[in-house]
């Protein structure tokens, strides 16, 4: 869970979402394609689920909803409702942790970008991995 103090422009971000590794959050994300459908319209300012859900063919609105509360409890959104009686508004908004992240995801779409231009191949990449196993065994014993 995120508080955000509005007076002292202060975000505190809970332990179970502090102690969350970033891998395991971009795993997650890049790993659902609405996630990231929902980020990019975040990103854009598009702020307002009724807007998400006509801006992204096939989201359901208990897939969208799902997404935006895991989203929340990584801290990289959060959900502001305007208006005490119905109907209220509901705005989902990057955090300033947000932003941060979507510069890991931006970095792997330029990735992505690059192998499908061409101009970064997968296949000079060292596949089989030998070089990287012989610096794992020995990096954990310090």
């Amino acid at each position: 869970m995120i508080r955000i103090d509005v007076d002292k422009c202060k975000v505190s971000v809970t332990k179970d979402v502090a102690k969350t590794p970033v891998a395991v959050m971009v795993e997650d994300i890049v790993g659902c394609k609405w996630s990231l459908g929902i980020l990019r319209l975040l990103v854009e300012e598009c702020n307002r689920p009724s807007a998400m859900l006509r801006a992204i063919p096939g989201l359901s609105t208990k897939v969208m909803n799902e997404r935006l509360q895991k989203m929340i409890r990584f801290g990289i959104v959060t959900r502001t409702v305007i208006g005490e009686k119905p109907p209220v508004e509901v705005d989902y908004v990057l955090t300033l942790f947000g932003q941060r992240f979507m510069s890991i995801i931006k970095e792997v779409q330029r990735l992505q970008e690059a192998i499908d231009s061409g101009d970064i191949l997968a296949s000079d990449a060292d596949l089989d991995g030998s070089e990287h196993h012989a610096d794992c065994s020995t990096s954990g014993k310090k």
